[in-house]
C-alpha cells in the first residue's frame, strides 16, 4: 500500500488489476440496475436501497478504517455504479430528460466537482488521497462520472441509434487513445488517469448492454443473470487476491521491523 507522508492512502494503487476490476464493476453496475428493475422493484426504491447501503459503507470507511480496504472500496464502486445508472435512468425514463441534456449536465457537474476539489486541495492526483476531504471529493466526482457514463453510453447506442456494438467500439477506441497518449506522447499522468477512469464507465455500461441485451435489440443475448453472476465472481476473486496482497505486505513490514 502506498503512503503519502505518514498517512495511508484511502484508495488503491493504479495497476492493471485496478483497471480490470474497475471495468467489470461498471459493467455490473449497469446490468445489476437493469436486473433489479426488471424484477419490478422500481427505480426509486432501488435508488434508496443502494443509497442506504452506500451510507453504511461510507460510515465504516470514514469513521473506522480511514484507509484503503479492498472489500469496502470495491463494494462502493459497484454500488455507485448502480446508483449512477439509476439516477440517469430515472431522469430519462421517469422525468423525460433527454440523454443529450443529461450528458451535458453530468459533464458540467463533474467538472465543477474537479474544480472545487483542485481549488481546495491543489491536486487531483489519486496518489494524494490521504485525507477525508480529498476522499469525499473523489467519491462525489466518481458518482457524477458514473451517471455521465450511463447517459453517454445510452446516448450513442440508443438515442443516436448506433447500437451497443458501435458504442462499445467507440469507448474502447477512446481508452486506447488515452493509453497511447500517456505512454507514447507523455500525456500528464493525472489527466490520463481521469480520462481513462471516466471512459471506462460508458465502456463498462456498453459492454454490459452488448452482452446482456437480446439479439433483436443489438446485443448477444446472454442475459442479465448470467453476466452478473460471472462478473461478480471475477470481482470477488480479484478483491480476495488484493486483500491477500495487502496482508502479505503488512506481514513483511512487521517482520522487517522485528529484525
Amino acid at each position: 500500500m502506498e503512503t503519502t507522508g505518514k498517512k495511508l492512502l484511502r484508495v488503491p494503487e493504479v495497476t492493471f488489476l485496478f483497471w480490470v476490476v474497475k471495468s467489470l464493476s461498471t459493467t455490473v453496475g449497469e446490468t445489476t440496475s437493469d436486473f433489479f428493475v426488471n424484477l419490478g422493484l422500481g427505480m426509486p426504491l432501488m435508488a434508496v436501497i443502494v443509497a442506504v447501503l452506500m451510507g453504511g459503507l461510507f460510515s465504516l470507511q470514514f469513521k473506522k478504517y480511514q484507509q484503503y480496504v479492498p472489500v469496502i472500496y470495491w463494494s462502493l464502486v459497484v454500488l455507485m455504479s448502480v446508483e449512477g445508472t439509476l439516477i440517469t435512468d430515472m431522469l430519462a425514463d421517469n422525468h423525460l430528460a433527454s440523454l443529450q441534456t443529461l450528458t451535458i449536465v453530468f459533464t458540467l457537474a463533474m467538472l465543477i466537482g474537479f474544480t472545487l476539489w483542485y481549488q481546495r486541495e491543489k491536486t487531483l492526483s489519486i496518489h494524494s488521497i490521504d485525507t477525508a476531504s480529498r476522499e469525499a471529493y473523489y467519491w462525489i466526482v466518481i458518482l457524477m462520472a458514473f451517471a455521465l457514463g450511463t447517459a453517454a453510453g445510452d446516448l450513442i447506442s440508443e438515442a443516436l441509434s448506433q447500437g451497443y456494438g458501435v458504442a462499445l467500439s467507440l469507448f474502447s477506441s477512446l481508452i486506447v487513445l488515452v493509453a497511447v497518449a500517456y505512454y507514447a506522447l507523455k500525456l500528464n499522468a493525472v489527466l490520463a488517469f481521469w480520462l481513462a477512469y471516466i471512459l471506462t464507465r460508458p465502456f463498462g455500461a456498453s459492454l454490459g448492454d452488448y452482452l446482456s441485451q437480446s439479439q433483436q435489440d443489438g446485443g448477444l443475448g446472454f442475459g442479465l443473470g448470467a453476466i452478473n453472476g460471472l462478473f461478480f465472481m471475477i470481482i470477488i476473486l480479484c478483491v480476495i487476491w488484493m486483500h491477500q496482497q495487502i496482508s502479505q505486505k503488512t506481514e513483511n513490514v512487521a517482520r522487517r521491523k522485528k529484525i
